[in-house]
């Protein structure tokens, strides 16, 4: 089969590998009809997650056909249509019965390494390093997809792939990122990225009752999608001296009372910030730039939320703790607990509450997976979602 692995930083190549075949009684098989890049696969691409190896295959949102099943997966069967959640869960353990499925304590074969490096293990991920199990992702032809009696949801008809894929990842994401927030009736949200996720939070506040969303990014046409599409208020941080400033001057010079960061380590800025986290980035000082979640935390009003969202891979520099402990502020984050909200998004979506499709602007066949990454990662011809089909 066809699939896009990972041959080292900034080499993508979409090459013939063999297919996957059922490994344990809960086991599936999926043939991919969709599937996507996501902003966390360009960590990947970018060289800044740990723990990859050439040859690796990517991919964590997708979904498909099922066409084989073990024996132990009596809710599925052949030609049953399905999206997949990106963390893998077994269902049975402690954070799975509560629902915090991301952290599954059965589904990381490598969980020993995560515990080295992170105290405790997160769950396996389809295609995101040999840190979250080393699982071969999504982008390919075809996917065995683990703990399949849990984890996989089946589509209602009359429903377009576009319309369901991003229940994988981004879309639940977008909303626990709000959710986290405890947003009430003429709250305001600031939300840091407009990349889909960040799309999806700001769609996801004012589902929530936020009544206003302001927008923070540096590319145009994001802005603009944020505006015209999510309802928000925009800023351009290369066109202000100080965003914190300006969020101030839009709340009446308290700040927002929810903050949520959907960029995560690869944050970006003008001036010497920016300069001192390269800087620190380049001596192996720190791995990832925290910029957006320094923002956000001074940004915040007294007694406020920062909700964070945005990937991080490792250590930062800079964490203004005296912000967060003097000021009552209140961080929630975690990987995306997928199970807990696929059905009650597509609830939404059937309703027509919501309509993910807004973000999609390229459509294109596996085959030109390693074109799609370089556009998506240099932001040409106005990316913001690349959908691939097989």
């Amino acid at each position: 089969m066809k699939a896009t692995c990972w041959m080292g930083p900034n080499d993508m190549q979409v090459r013939e590998v063999p297919d996957p075949s059922i490994l344990n009684r809960r086991d599936c098989i999926v043939k991919v009809t969709s599937t996507a890049i996501c902003g966390s696969d360009l960590h990947l691409y970018n060289g800044f997650l740990p723990l990859m190896e050439p040859g690796d295959i990517l991919g964590h949102e997708f979904m498909g056909e099922v066409v084989e099943v073990g024996p132990g997966v009596g809710n599925l069967k052949v030609g049953d249509r399905v999206v997949v959640p990106f963390p893998i869960a077994c269902g049975n353990c402690a954070p799975c019965e509560a629902g915090a499925t991301s952290l599954c304590e059965n589904s990381n074969p490598n969980a020993h390494i995560a515990e080295k490096l992170l105290g405790h293990t997160a769950s396996g991920i389809f295609g995101y390093s040999h840190l979250t199990g080393g699982f071969a992702g999504g982008q390919a032809e075809y996917v065995r997809v683990p703990f399949a009696d849990f984890g996989p949801m089946k589509v209602p008809e009359g429903l377009t792939d576009e319309q369901v894929l991003f229940l994988t990842d981004i879309l639940p994401t977008g909303y626990m990122g709000a959710e986290m927030c405890g947003i009430r009736p003429g709250d305001t949200v600031a939300v840091w990225g407009c990349g889909p996720v960040g799309q999806f939070a700001i769609a996801s506040a004012y589902l929530l009752g936020a009544e206003k969303v302001i927008a923070i990014d540096r590319f145009e046409y994001r802005l603009q999608m944020a505006r015209e599409k999510a309802g928000a208020i925009t800023i351009n941080y290369e066109e202000v001296a100080n965003v914190v400033d300006v969020l101030k001057d839009l709340t009446a010079g308290r700040g927002p009372d929810h903050c949520i960061d959907a960029v995560g380590a690869e944050g970006h800025t003008h001036g010497v910030q920016y300069v001192h986290d390269r800087a620190k980035q380049a001596l192996r000082m720190q791995t990832d730039r925290p910029i957006a979640l320094r923002e956000a935390i001074h940004a915040c009003r007294s007694g406020g939320t920062v909700s964070v969202i945005g990937v991080y891979t490792g250590l930062i520099d800079k964490f203004p703790m005296n912000a967060v402990m003097n000021r009552s502020l209140t961080i929630k984050t975690g990987q995306t607990h997928v199970h807990r909200y696929m059905k009650p998004l597509l609830e939404r979506i059937q309703k027509g509450e919501l309509d993910p499709t807004f973000i999609i602007t390229h459509t294109m066949p596996l085959d030109r997976a390693p074109e799609g990454y370089r556009m998506f990662n240099a932001k040409q011809d106005r990316c913001e979602k690349i959908v691939l089909k097989t």
